[in-house]
């Protein structure tokens, strides 16, 4: 499975914000800007809260099986992969869409003195921020999963962290 590359994510996160800010300029002089949506910080930020606990549980399951705790449960390899997918398919929906949250947020800049407009920049703002911690939480979990290096001696042969 290939790994997330921080490169892919900001090229997307770039063209992402280009386009909107275009898109905005465009919008706004055709008529009234759409509204950038509140919940758009917090159900980033639920992601990145789920992606988190998803990478902890999955550490602290590794940890006990590599200790060989008693009744320790383990971790499946496909379980492992399906997690690790989950971060990797949030991480790039996640820096399109802080990219067009981020670009629109540039465009509202040049409007902060209208308290609309400026509620609206800080939203946009937020959900980027938001954003950038989803993308943070996947790499985690990416790097949670990730099969030890040949040499690694931490590795019990099982394949458990098979992602």
């Amino acid at each position: 499975m290939k790994q997330l590359r921080l490169g892919v994510l900001v090229g997307l996160f770039a063209a992402a914000g280009v386009l909107s800010w275009g898109g905005a300029r465009l919008w706004d002089s055709l008529g009234t800007l759409p509204s950038v949506p509140l919940a758009a910080s917090i159900v980033l930020a639920v992601i990145a809260v789920i992606l988190l606990a998803t990478a902890l549980s999955l550490r602290a399951r590794l940890r006990a099986q590599r200790e060989r705790r008693p009744g320790a449960k383990g971790v499946e390899p496909l379980m492992a992969a399906r997690a690790v997918v989950f971060g990797q398919a949030s991480a790039l929906v996640t820096a399109l869409v802080a990219g067009m949250y981020g670009g629109t947020g540039v465009f509202l800049l040049s409007f902060l003195d209208v308290p609309p407009r400026r509620d609206q920049a800080i939203y946009a703002g937020a959900a980027v921020v938001a954003g950038i911690g989803v993308i943070a939480a996947a790499f985690f979990l990416e790097r949670v999963c990730r099969l030890p290096e040949n040499g690694d001696n931490d590795h019990d042969g099982t394949g458990a962290a098979a992602a």
